[in-house]
């Protein structure tokens, strides 16, 4: 079997506002687990059985900062998600007040959009048109 994303681990300023945003974009997520230890900081898994976010608050006794300019400094610049239906999803997103990011550019075999969620995280959210990988994936 090839490898494949099992999750991704993000430190953000609020968990229940990133649990919100990810809800959505897909209702059917499910909290897999939420933990706030006496002496630690809270932190969620959410998504599907097969894959999550690990979302987790800042460590106790830290001074959170966002200093990295995506696109610019090394790291994360956006998340994509592949979604099934990108048109309802933006509706849901608009009506929600998230903001919009980057106009994707228009390609025969998938629609794209980007937006923000309220910590500023840029996500790309994807829905395929075609099942065929080169298809799929072609940049023309």
């Amino acid at each position: 079997m090839a490898a494949y994303l099992e999750h991704a681990n993000i430190t953000v300023p609020d968990v229940d506002a990133a649990i919100a945003f990810l809800r959505v974009v897909e209702p059917e997520f499910q909290i897999r687990h939420d933990e706030k230890p006496d002496e630690g900081h809270r932190w969620v898994h959410i998504g599907t059985g097969d894959s999550y976010f690990a979302i987790q608050e800042p460590h106790l006794g830290s001074t959170p900062q966002d200093r990295r300019r995506p696109y610019r400094d090394i790291g994360i610049n956006h998340l994509g998600l592949v979604v099934e239906d990108l048109p309802a999803v933006v509706r849901r997103l608009a009506d929600s007040g998230y903001r919009e990011g980057i106009e994707g550019e228009e390609n025969a075999y998938r629609k794209r959009a980007y937006y923000y969620d309220s910590a500023g995280f840029e996500w790309e959210l994807v829905e395929y048109l075609s099942d065929d990988p080169e298809e799929r994936y072609s940049h023309s």
